[in-house]
């Protein structure tokens, strides 16, 4: 695929954000024969791993598991040891094309020209930081941490990298995080005075962010604290619960150490990390594992649940932001969250859907994360597939009349709202209500006033202060005095 197809316009079944790809279905699957194929040969040819997940990359430079599978064959064959001799002085070399691009925000060409350099130089800073600013500047947010993570695990005291890693984690409310940065960078003259206070800052903004001070709620005061600690051994009990946590930690630790793919050890380990120390690291025990056991399905499937709960966990966190302080910076921090999380989300029900066809669950969670980020045509042919499941019938054929009705297929939107109120049950009450208001104000849109008048008084019936049902109707009627006025 060429860069400028990439940067054409938006993916039919992507999100709609900012450098999203256009990506074909037959593109799709000629990436994920790529991916498969990359994945059947980690064990036993690294090489040929390493050039299939880069095709996979280059095609899709905003897809964070063929970059995951990428920077694991690498170290796979790389190991911690940087490259030298010619290799290090070509990718020298080639570091300097890198800031010619950006400076031009050739951002596509970066990645292309980064990709091709981490293939011999993995471990290199510079080259990873300028790649996951180009992944930034394009909306690709969910490589853009996958780089600056890399990043930081080859460099963890190299302050351009600290401060890129501190800044993104502040935005998106992972306090812990940027916190670690800066205080990895703490001990260098010239920042130690920006790092002591931005460490301050950002734990004040990590208290926030707890609920504390929200909605007029104050931390406890020390009288409620010493009344909650009835006896000293609540403390004694508190610490001698910390060092066996500690234990337990470095024990699960030493296991993984011993085998690298022990899939229960890490999951293990990483509920007390995301618990004791921070999700990024629970994450990483995760990604290690998956790599290590040959991308096992247990794993994976275990991981994804997880990126999609601490996604759902950063938008709330975000929200607690902006409630609490309305500035444009803490907006946009929401909305880049929600981005990542709908793109995650739709990533991964997408990849469940291929895995277990027959699982009509999948499809119908895959086709609503499509109807959110706006791929109306795609999300229908999804919820046509789930319509199979008759237990959600009714919820699917409404799903299906606001997406018809998004496309402007008007006649076919009405009557998927008919058929949605036929098919759900007083059980279901919220989503009788939408159908019927759905179907009621389309109708008048259409000036089918009978239609109209039949649906919105049945939803009066159930409900009269259902949004603005008791204006509509009262509309309604004026037609209806209007009509019978002329006929007089």
């Amino acid at each position: 695929m060429t860069e400028s197809t990439q940067s054409s316009k938006k993916s039919s079944d992507s999100p709609k954000m900012s450098g999203a790809q256009a990506i074909s279905e037959a593109e799709q699957k000629r990436l994920q024969k790529c991916f498969i194929a990359g994945e059947q040969k980690i064990s036993g040819n690294v090489d040929y791993a390493i050039q299939m997940f880069a095709q996979c990359v280059l095609g899709d430079p905003s897809n964070a598991i063929y970059l995951q599978s990428f920077l694991a064959a690498l170290k796979k064959k790389f190991g911690k040891k940087k490259a030298g001799g010619f290799s290090a002085l070509f990718s020298a070399g080639a570091r300097g094309g890198l800031k010619k691009l950006a400076a031009n925000k050739q951002w596509l060409q970066l990645i292309s020209k980064g990709v091709e350099i981490l293939k011999t130089s993995p471990l290199n800073e510079g080259t990873l930081l300028a790649i996951a600013n180009a992944c930034e500047e394009l909306g690709f947010h969910e490589t853009h941490p996958v780089y600056l993570r890399a990043a930081l695990d080859v460099a963890p005291s190299d302050p351009e990298v600290n401060l890129a890693c501190a800044e993104y984690a502040e935005v998106r409310g992972e306090f812990d995080q940027a916190i670690a940065c800066w205080r990895r960078i703490s001990n260098i003259k010239s920042m130690a005075e920006e790092a002591e206070r931005m460490i301050t800052k950002l734990q004040v903004d990590k208290t926030v962010a707890k609920g504390r001070g929200l909605d007029g709620r104050q931390p406890p005061s020390q009288a409620t604290v010493k009344q909650s600690e009835k006896e000293d051994g609540a403390s004694v009990s508190e610490s001698e619960s910390a060092v066996s946590q500690q234990s337990q930690l470095e024990s699960l630790r030493k296991q993984l150490k011993e085998n690298p793919a022990n899939i229960n050890v890490a999951i293990e380990l990483s509920s007390l990390l995301e618990k004791q120390e921070s999700l990024e690291a629970a994450e990483a025990v995760l990604q290690q594992t998956l790599s290590a056991s040959g991308n096992d399905l247990k794993i994976r499937e275990h991981l994804e649940d997880r990126q999609i709960r601490w996604g759902r966990q950063k938008v709330l966190i975000a929200e607690k932001l902006l409630k609490a302080d309305d500035t444009p910076k803490h907006r946009k921090t929401l909305e880049t969250v929600r981005e990542a999380q709908l793109r995650q989300e739709t990533e991964v029900f997408r990849a469940r859907s291929d895995r277990y066809p027959e699982n009509l669950t999948w499809r119908f969670e895959l086709a609503k994360r499509l109807k959110d980020a706006g791929n109306y045509d795609a999300a229908i042919k999804e919820f046509q597939v789930a319509l199979k499941d008759e237990r959600r019938e009714g919820s699917v054929r409404r799903e299906l009349g606001e997406c018809f009705q998004k496309t402007r297929q008007y006649q076919l939107a009405f009557q998927s709202y008919q058929q949605a109120v036929d098919t759900l049950t007083d059980r279901q009450s919220d989503l009788q209500k939408r159908a019927l208001y759905r179907a009621g104000v389309l109708a008048m849109g259409l000036k089918d006033t009978d239609s109209a008048q039949k649906y919105l008084s049945s939803l009066a019936a159930i409900d009269f202060s259902y949004r603005d049902v008791a204006d509509r109707l009262d509309k309604l009627k004026s037609i209806g005095d209007n009509i019978i006025g002329e006929n007089d």
